[in-house]
């Protein structure tokens, strides 16, 4: 098996609702739509992030656990500088984003914040002055 991500899937309760906040409020640009079932965006070279309706999604893959808080991961959207993370997170929270956790300074050396979409999943915005978070930065 390659070494690589194709697809990042996320079931959401409101599709539409998820489409306005990707789309409209963050500028994205969608591939693919099918009303009340997905939407694909390209979110790299080879990679396509796709919000799936919740219960499409549980259709397909099985029952959904649903036990409050977090998700147990994030989604993170890396930046050139700190003060394009604190432009992107101004972005979120005029798309609707909430909570927004303004950036701070982290101990690991770079400068990161976060916001939730409408299902309450968490993007990290990180400037990553180091070799790894340089090499996932476009060009």
């Amino acid at each position: 098996m390659d070494q690589r991500i194709s697809f990042i899937t996320v079931a959401v309760q409101d599709l539409e609702a998820s489409r306005r906040f990707y789309v409209d409020g963050l500028g994205w640009t969608p591939d693919l739509t099918v009303p009340g079932e997905v939407v694909m965006i390209r979110a790299g070279q080879h990679v396509m992030f796709s919000l799936w309706d919740r219960a499409e999604f549980e259709a397909e893959v099985g029952a959904l656990t649903d036990s409050g808080g977090v998700a147990p991961f994030t989604l993170a959207h890396n930046v050139a500088t700190p003060e394009e993370v604190d432009a992107v997170l101004s972005v979120a929270r005029a798309a609707g984003a909430d909570p927004v956790h303004d950036a701070v300074q982290r101990e690991w050396g770079g400068y990161s914040g976060y916001f939730g979409d409408p299902d309450g999943d968490r993007w990290e915005i990180a400037y990553n002055p180091g070799p790894i978070g340089e090499s996932v930065l476009p060009g």
